[in-house]
C-alpha cells in the first residue's frame, strides 16, 4: 500500500482565520451580475466594477433600479431604528442633525445605505427610522450612543430579514 491518502481520510476542520460568512442575506441584492455599466433611473447610482457607485453616468449604460431604490419603492426596509425617551424628545433637532450627517457620510461611500423614512409613532416620545441597509442602521445607533450615551440594542430577525435596533436615553 502506498502512503497516499483518500479523500475520506480527511476530516473537515473549522476555519481558524476568524473569517466568517455574514448570515444576513439581502433578497434585494441580485444573485447574478448586472450588465456593466448599469444606471439606476431613480437615484443615478452606477453599477460598474462589481458595485454601485456615485460616478458620472456613462453613455449607453443599461437601466435598472438599484437595491436601495427597489426597497424604497416596495416600502421594505433592511433596518429599523426606534428612538425614544425624554432626552430624545428634548434634543430631537440636534439628534436628527447627527442622523442626517451620519447618513451623508455613509451614503457618499456606499450608495445603497440610505434613510427611507422617518415617522412618529402612536406611542408618545417615539420615532421610527427605516433604512435601506443594515450597516447604516447600526452605524446610526452607534453614533447616537457615542455622542449622547444612552442604550443602543439591535437584533436581526430572520423571519422578516430586518435589523431591529433601538436607542434610548
Amino acid at each position: 500500500m502506498t502512503g497516499r491518502k483518500k479523500s475520506s481520510d480527511f476530516i473537515h476542520q473549522p476555519r481558524r482565520d476568524r473569517m466568517y460568512e455574514e448570515h444576513v442575506q439581502d433578497p434585494y441584492l441580485k444573485r447574478g451580475k448586472l450588465a456593466e455599466p448599469t444606471v439606476c433611473p431613480e437615484c443615478g447610482a452606477v453599477f460598474q466594477t462589481g458595485r454601485w457607485q456615485w460616478v458620472d453616468q456613462p453613455e449607453g449604460a443599461h437601466a435598472n433600479l438599484c437595491p436601495a431604490c427597489s426597497r424604497i419603492h416596495d416600502h421594505i426596509p433592511a433596518g429599523i431604528l426606534s428612538l425614544h425617551g425624554d432626552f430624545f424628545q428634548q434634543h430631537k433637532e440636534e439628534i436628527f442633525h447627527l442622523i442626517q450627517h451620519t447618513e451623508e457620510q455613509e451614503k457618499a461611500e456606499h450608495p445603497l445605505e440610505r434613510i427611507m423614512n422617518i415617522e412618529e409613532t402612536e406611542e408618545p416620545e417615539h420615532t421610527r427610522i427605516s433604512f435601506t441597509g443594515i450597516h447604516l442602521t447600526k452605524r446610526t445607533g452607534e453614533a447616537l450612543r457615542h455622542a449622547y450615551q444612552g442604550s443602543f440594542n439591535f437584533t436581526y430577525s430572520e423571519k422578516d430579514d430586518v435589523v431591529h435596533a433601538s436607542w434610548e436615553r
